[in-house]
């Protein structure tokens, strides 16, 4: 992602680059009217700055490019990964604890649900 933060999420299905490529550009549009809608220049400024200069079908660039997906092999692996994307937050340090992060899903396995429903891996 271009601003700060780094979005990480596990998800299953078929089609996943298609599905990943949807995902993006309806939430970079949605994020961007948002900016445009409230004046936020200075995130709009660097949206537009970190555009690459072949792009020409945008005006800014909200995500990277590209997807690293990584196929999950086993329970090990999804525990460590699960526990990667919980604890991001809090290394970058803007948390305490991985339950308070509001995007994340560590509240639902701890119990507290959160934001959206997920489909919580055992």
């Amino acid at each position: 992602m271009v601003l700060e933060n780094h979005c990480h999420v596990v998800v299953q299905g078929d089609k996943l680059d298609a599905l990943v490529a949807r995902f993006k550009s309806y939430t970079a549009r949605k994020i961007i009217d948002y900016l445009e809608a409230r004046r936020v220049d200075s995130r709009l400024k660097r949206l537009r700055f970190a555009k690459k200069a072949h792009k020409q079908d945008r005006v800014y660039q909200f995500w990277q490019e590209g997807c690293h997906a990584e196929l999950i092999l086993s329970d090990d692996m999804m525990r460590e990964k699960l526990d990667y994307i919980h604890m991001n937050p809090v290394k970058r340090g803007y948390i305490e604890k991985p339950e308070h992060w509001r995007y994340s899903s560590a509240g639902h396995y701890l119990g507290h649900g959160g934001l959206l429903d997920i489909d919580q891996w055992h």
